[in-house]
């Protein structure tokens, strides 16, 4: 394996990780959101965008060309 490909691939790990980390914490915020009455729709959409993170950090896979 030469370095060039194994910058992108750990580049590669990186990024989907930086996903799933992000997307627990608008998970987290979501939820936090969602207590208070009044910040339901945001905290509802807010947990979704964050369920739709992880999932896509975890099974999305992107190839370069």
């Amino acid at each position: 394996m030469t370095p060039k490909i194994f910058w992108q691939r750990v580049l590669a790990f990186l990024e989907h990780a930086a996903a799933v980390a992000v997307g627990l914490v608008f998970m987290v915020v979501g939820l936090a959101l969602g207590v208070t009455l009044i910040m339901l729709p945001v905290g509802i959409v807010d947990g979704l965008l964050g369920v739709a993170m992880v999932a896509g950090g975890l099974l999305v896979r992107i190839e370069r060309a």
